[in-house]
């Protein structure tokens, strides 16, 4: 697996931590904000997964839990950007870097599969 996906999932997880406690302290949303950080920092954690997967077929399985978690993420951004507890620039900022983690995922995916065949 590209060590660029695992960077960035990491990257984006302290992003979406730092989002969540913005959130918090000075929006008072609570209830998007915590599926926001449940599915946000679960892409990373079932990428880190992954790696001591028992079988190829586990290692693609982590892998497609994380690009639904990270699915689920961008539907929540989009819901908080939608109900104005996230301005413009700050959605942009999150929402592009969860499109190119899913972007990342569903290439490595592809790519196992290829393998698979």
């Amino acid at each position: 697996m590209d060590n660029v996906v695992l960077f960035k999932s990491k990257k984006f997880a302290v992003r979406i931590i730092k989002c969540y406690k913005y959130l918090n302290e000075h929006k008072h949303e609570h209830i998007m904000s915590k599926q926001l950080i449940r599915c946000g920092t679960s892409v990373g954690a079932n990428i880190i997964e992954s790696r001591n997967a028992q079988s190829r077929s586990d290692f693609t399985s982590k892998l497609n839990i994380a690009l639904k978690e990270a699915d689920e993420t961008a539907y929540w951004l989009e819901l908080l950007h939608s109900s104005d507890y996230l301005d413009d620039n700050l959605f942009d900022s999150l929402n592009n870097d969860c499109q190119e983690l899913i972007s990342l995922l569903i290439s490595i995916i592809k790519s196992l599969k290829k393998k698979e065949n």
